[in-house]
């Protein structure tokens, strides 16, 4: 009896060996015999239909994060501007690519797999571009621009660092009554020219001259035009400082009056008869922003052009959107950045440029 009990067990249960193997992997969870081959990476998902059932919700919002971007402009602005606030943010909608990712893997979800191929391709082809580095060499004028945050505890050393980035034309915002001697002082041995309209001010290395406000529709002045006489020709340069965008939580992302003003300030820049622009400033909005398509469908922004990234500048403690705009028409972008952190909240940014061969 004892040996037929043991030739039972042995036929049922297998070889002593497989019957320990078994008996381990039924402590760890896991039951029926081991297939040949199953230990190798991967092939658990092999046979598995349930694959193509799991992650449909992650597949559904895989396809809504593609939807927003693809169709952001389409977001309707008239609840708390919240198609603007979608596009100012817009890049930052390639952070649940990854994320899903880790997601689809985890769940061993081949649909959500899939489905984010959908975003990643969307973002790719509205951002991929920025990931490249445009810059080129040469250019024959550099300009600058910074806000300079009118709360700015070291005017003077703020006013320092944007002269040693070497720009020939520098332009300023958010200044005060207060604060301008200081910059003057300490802007003046390095640009022999310079102007203040209101809170926007423009220093240069070379001759300015029909200097006036420009009316974006605010009641004081926030914007300015001059022409700069550079050594390849004369360029209009506009500054502007675009007002400010409040995200409130009884009425949204409001941007009316910054909406107002752009369109004013689009159509000073049509209105303008030298063939070459420059348009420094914050304009508190990104390119992607449809509330400032007055000025951005005329115009091309030099980091898009020829910058290297996104070019973000606010926070400087954190930048998260480009609103610190260089932008150009009938001038050449060669390449574009931006300068290190002062005691401002947002970082200077500077681009080079080419009059020489513009038209």
């Amino acid at each position: 009896m004892a040996q037929q009990a043991y030739v039972t067990e042995t036929v049922d249960g297998g070889s002593g060996p497989e019957r320990r193997r078994d008996r381990f992997r039924r402590l760890l969870g896991r039951s029926g015999p081991e297939r040949p081959g199953s230990d190798r990476p991967g092939t658990h998902w092999r046979g598995d239909r349930r694959i193509w059932r799991r992650g449909i919700v992650l597949s559904a919002l895989a396809v809504v994060v593609a939807l927003v971007m693809l169709l952001h402009a389409q977001i309707p602005n008239a609840v708390g501007n919240l198609g603007s606030l979608t596009e100012t943010f817009l890049p930052w909608l390639g952070l649940f690519v990854p994320l899903l990712l880790l997601l689809a893997l985890v769940r061993k979800s081949a649909t959500a797999l899939i489905a984010v191929v959908l975003p990643a391709a969307v973002w790719l082809n509205l951002f991929g571009g920025l990931l490249t580095d445009k810059a080129g060499t040469g250019g024959d004028l550099t300009v600058a621009t910074h806000n300079v945050n009118a709360d700015n505890p070291d005017p003077s050393g703020t006013a320092r660092d944007v002269a040693a980035s070497g720009a020939d034309v520098v332009a300023l915002e958010e200044l005060t009554t207060s604060a301008v001697p200081v910059y003057e002082k300490a802007m003046a041995s390095t640009y022999r020219y310079h102007a203040v309209e209101g809170t926007v001010g423009l220093w240069s290395k070379y001759p300015v001259s029909a200097v006036r406000a420009v009316d974006i529709k605010l009641g004081w002045t926030r914007a300015m035009r001059a022409t700069v006489t550079a050594p390849d020709g004369q360029v209009a340069v506009y500054v502007a400082h675009m007002p400010s965008v409040r995200v409130k939580m009884a009425a949204g992302f409001t941007a009316r009056q910054r909406d107002k003003s752009a369109n004013a300030l689009g159509e000073a820049i049509a209105d303008e008869r030298l063939p070459r622009k420059i348009l420094l400033g914050d304009l508190n909005g990104t390119m992607n922003d449809r509330a400032l398509n007055a000025v951005t469908s005329q115009m091309r922004s030099t980091q898009g052009a020829a910058g290297s990234g996104f070019g973000f500048s606010w926070p400087a403690s954190f930048p998260m959107a480009r609103i610190d705009q260089i932008m150009v028409q009938g001038i050449d972008p060669v390449s574009s950045w931006t300068l290190p952190e002062t005691g401002s909240d947002h970082l200077p940014v500077a681009a080079r440029v080419n009059i020489a061969t513009s038209s």
